[in-house]
Formats: structure tokens, sequence, C-alpha cells
């Protein structure tokens, strides 16, 4: 395990009693006319709101019953791509031993912590960190993070799950395994409500032996100024789809028709985003949205994210022929997961230096 601090944790900046953020959190002038204030923005109640699927009824005997759930379901993916999740299958009791092993992990002091640290120069993509600037602005995110794949069980690597709190590794391995068994029924639900055998996206993402699911948790601590910082920056999921737990505290918010919208908080639920996969393999019937992520002065926030990603090299991702034709052509060329990774980093860090180049233009003139 690596011991070296890798990066300045945001947490320690948060506790020093700065009362103001460093430049580099600072986000550009154009985003920070839509950042508002998160408690006020969660209780709006016009506008658009993130759907609430009910999964009771998805594996029901009645027919008709377990149809009217799967096109709920169906109609979330298309219009919005992301929804919160109610009476999907896993105890309320197991996640919040997930949620409350994870907060422990974060209450131990920072060099507790730092023994676990990952080393993103070298590879060691698992463990505690904090975003390094990969982009030409050099904009960091208000937020530390622990990364680790949590399935398939033979992937694992144990030695770098946290010892402390003593029951972090058998929560997080049954809410992983029980995790795995929900992302089969959405996806054998998304599959027919595409017209395709019930099978078919879990195949195309890997199947249970290649699919891997990699659990991120992310600490927002306390921020001075809120108004100026992100959590996480504005992005769409890589993943085919991601689960989402969060400790109550709002942060989240969707593009959606041109605005941002906050996720409410939904007692026991677990929000879920479609991904870039799907939304690839479904040539856009299917939608991976964008979505940010705010920070607040008065409340930690702390959110479990699983993303279920198929393998990097092996499966070429595109369009599902079934899916194309002469009217609806292919809107997605094919690529492997680790080129769609790539093509999207390569993407941002062109725009990144097209935004500087403007900057250093207007600053000339």
């Amino acid at each position: 395990m690596a011991t070296s601090v890798i990066a300045p944790r945001v947490e320690s900046l948060a506790s020093s009693g700065i009362l103001s953020i460093p430049k580099e959190y600072i986000r550009p002038q154009e985003e920070l006319t839509s950042i508002g204030d998160v408690f006020e923005e969660e209780r709006k109640h016009e506008g658009p709101q993130v759907p609430t699927i009910d999964l009771k009824d998805i594996d029901s005997e009645d027919p008709a019953v377990r149809e009217a759930c799967r096109e709920e379901l169906k109609k979330a993916a298309t219009q919005w791509g992301v929804m919160h999740l109610v009476n999907h299958g896993i105890p309320d009791e197991l996640t919040e031993r997930v949620k409350k092993a994870g907060e422990e992990f974060f209450t131990l002091p920072v060099e507790e912590k730092e023994k676990y640290a990952n080393d993103q120069g070298s590879g060691k993509i698992q463990g505690y960190g904090s975003k390094l600037a990969n982009n030409a602005s050099g904009q960091l995110e208000w937020e530390d993070y622990f990364f680790h794949l949590v399935f398939p069980e033979d992937k694992r690597d144990l030695s770098i799950w946290p010892k402390t709190p003593s029951d972090y590794t058998d929560a997080t391995s049954e809410y992983a395994r029980l995790l795995r068994q929900l992302a089969t029924k959405i996806l054998v639900s998304l599959s027919l409500g595409l017209g395709l055998e019930e099978g078919r996206l879990e195949t195309e993402v890997g199947g249970l032996e290649e699919m891997l699911l990699q659990m991120k948790i992310n600490y927002y601590p306390k921020c001075p100024q809120p108004e100026l910082a992100l959590g996480v920056e504005a992005h769409t999921d890589v993943s085919a789809l991601t689960f989402i737990l969060h400790n109550m505290v709002p942060g989240l918010q969707l593009f959606y028709e041109g605005k941002w919208v906050t996720a409410k908080c939904v007692p026991n639920s677990i929000i879920m985003h479609i991904g870039d996969t799907i939304e690839i393999l479904s040539n856009g019937k299917y939608k991976s949205i964008l979505h940010r992520g705010l920070v607040n002065k008065e409340k930690v926030r702390i959110s479990w994210a699983v993303f279920c990603e198929p393998p990097k090299e092996k499966i070429i991702l595109k369009p599902l022929q079934e899916l194309v034709t002469e009217e609806e052509p292919a809107l997605f060329p094919p690529r492997t997961f680790a080129q769609h990774i790539h093509h999207k980093l390569f993407r941002k860090d062109q725009e990144s230096k097209k935004e500087e180049n403007k900057s250093v233009v207007s600053m000339s003139k």
C-alpha cells in the first residue's frame, strides 16, 4: 500500500479554517452563474423532477403488472436516463451498514487514510485519493474519494480494502452481490424495452464473468465558498449502469431540457444512471444524462457510486444491429470501452485547451 501523500486532501483544506478556497477550485465564470444554494434548489417543487420508479412489481407473476413496471422503467431511461429506485430488493439494514462503514472510514485521521492512498501516476487507481488536475485549466473538484473494485469477487484486491471499520468488507461485499443481481433485473427490463431478447444487454456488457462493479465513495467536505466550487464537474458516466447511495444531503444535479435540476433526497432509494455504454448499445434510445455535484457550507455530503462497466478491451461497443436502420443510422462508431474512455478524455482535453486559448486571446486584446 502506498503511504505518500499524492495530492493535497480537500478534507485537510476544509478543516484548516480557510475562509476562501484556492483558485484551482474556482469554476470558470460561465459555470458560476448556474451554481446556486443546493438546499434552496432541493426545496423547489416547480419544474421537472427526477422520476421515482417502484420496482416492487418488476418480477410480478401477473404479466400485465410486470409489464407496467417495466414500461415505467423504460420511460425513465428514455426520457431522463436517471431515476430514484424504490423497493429495489436490497434491505435497508444492509445499505445503512454500507453507509455507516464508509462514513467511519472517512472519520479516520487523514494520516490513517493515507495508508490506503492510490498512486494515479503509476496506474494504481484503487484506494484513497483526490482528483489530480488532468485538464488544461488545472481545475480541481471539492472532494476526496475511496475507489475499488467490488465484484466479481475473484477479481477483488482485498489488501487495499479498509480494515477499519471491521464491518467494511462484509457489508460492502454483500451489497455488491445483491447490487449485481439488481443490475441483471434492470438489464433484462431494458433489453425487453428495446424489443431484444431479455439476456441481450447483459451479454453485451460482459455478463456475470466480465462485467465489473467499481465502487467510488465520494466525500465532499463542507466548503467555505460553495457558490464557487463543484464537488464533481459536469460529466456523463462511461459505465453501463451506475447505482448511487448517499447520506441524504442533496448535491446531485441533472442537466435536463437545458436547465440544471436538483435531485430530491428520497428515503431508502438508490439513484440509478444509464451510462454511455447502454446509450451506445441502444443507439441513443436510452439516455446517458449530463450531471454534476454541488457542495455546501453546512453539511458533509457522502455518496456511494457503483459503476457497472464492461471489460476494457474484450468487447466492441457499438449500436446493436437490430436497432440500426436506414431511418435510424448508427449514432456511435465502434470502440472498445478503453477507447471510449480515451476518446472522452481527449475531447475534454481539447475543449479545455480551446477555452484556455480563448482566454489568452481575450486577455491580449
